[in-house]
């Protein structure tokens, strides 16, 4: 399963670097910043990965997604295009996969949208847990619907987790097979701490102490 960290803090993705295959962005995170043009801080990004850097448009129109699409892929090699399932993304989506372009289809809310966006060749396809468990419904049964259409009809794209609000997110999207998951680097720091590690390494540092 890749792993991807959900910002575009240069000092926490250079801190998990050994451990992420990549980093997904949004215009939230990147509003952020306050600069007047983003590439120059892409770029920053894709020095640190060598996986995908996925950069949303922030167009809504079909024409104007696909010319800023393809100005956002050419910032590096490694980036991917984030659209928005809708009509216009989707078609957006085609159009750009077509020239070999990487996408990333997210706001994706139902089996459908993914289906939808599988058969326009999206490379991902990210259904929002979170967004999902907040609004009363089971955003981890998405994820494992999606999955099994995907492995029923033979589709290449790639089911990523987003909008990930714990590890048990983290853990349920590994055993129903989602290809990747993005998460942020707060709950990335939890992945990488368990208290009763914490303890035995202290036991075993006083234990050693007490024999010299």
């Amino acid at each position: 399963m890749e792993l991807f960290l959900d910002t575009a803090e240069l000092d926490e993705i250079v801190k998990y670097r050994d451990f992420i295959d990549g980093v997904t962005t949004n215009p939230s995170i990147m509003s952020k910043y306050k600069l007047s043009d983003h590439g120059s801080l892409i770029k920053e990004i894709c020095k640190v990965v060598s996986g995908h850097v996925s950069v949303e448009v922030i167009s809504q129109k079909y024409d104007d997604m696909v010319k800023e699409g393809r100005r956002i892929s050419k910032i590096c090699d490694n980036v991917c295009v984030k659209l928005p399932c809708t009509s216009d993304g989707l078609r957006a989506c085609k159009t750009l996969s077509i020239k070999g372009i990487p996408t990333n289809l997210t706001l994706c809310f139902s089996s459908i949208q993914a289906l939808l966006a599988a058969k326009c060749g999206a490379t991902y396809v990210s259904p929002f847990l979170g967004r999902l468990d907040d609004n009363g419904h089971d955003g981890m049964l998405l994820v494992e619907e999606i999955v099994e259409i995907f492995d029923a009809q033979g589709y290449e794209t790639k089911v990523l987790s987003a909008s990930v609000r714990n590890l048990q997110h983290v853990i349920q999207s590994a055993r129903v097979g989602a290809s990747a998951i993005t998460i942020s680097p707060q709950i990335f720091g939890q992945c990488l701490q368990h208290h009763l590690t914490t303890l035995g390494l202290e036991r075993f540092s006083e234990d050693f102490q007490k024999s010299k």
